[in-house]
């Protein structure tokens, strides 16, 4: 390993992401293991980096630890996986589509509530009400 490797912070730093984050993504083996310095500390290079700023894109998209495990693999130099990424791509698309016709949902009940609501006492809140049926 050469002296110029990174430490834990400098990668954490480079790539956003906490100590923490690094290590579990170590630990679940989507990160390779970094190389060991004399003294034992971790050592990493830009390869590391580079794959450090895959997982916290892909996370930013949205796509969980198992897609991401695949992701990277289909990443690999001599992989025929255009399809397959695009394919996942497009059934994250349906997914994020799913979840924004659920949260539209959820804010057309609750706008209702809210403007159901009186500005004193009540005996009834409609928040309450709705929050219970």
């Amino acid at each position: 390993m050469s002296g110029r490797g990174l430490t834990i912070g400098r990668l954490a730093e480079s790539a956003g992401v906490n100590l923490e984050t690094v290590r579990y993504y170590e630990r679940i083996g989507l990160m390779p293991e970094p190389g060991r310095t004399p003294g034992g500390h971790r050592s990493y290079e830009p390869e590391h980096r580079q794959r450090l700023r895959f997982i916290r894109r892909s996370r930013e998209l949205g796509f969980g630890l198992d897609a991401i495990r695949r992701l990277i693999a289909l990443s690999e130099p001599g992989v025929e996986t255009c399809r397959e990424v695009r394919d996942m791509a497009q059934d994250h698309i349906t997914s994020i589509d799913a979840k924004i016709a659920d949260l539209q949902r959820l804010r057309r009940v609750l706008r209702q509530a809210v403007a159901d609501c009186s500005d004193g006492v009540a005996v009834r809140c409609p928040v309450i009400e709705e929050l219970g049926s």
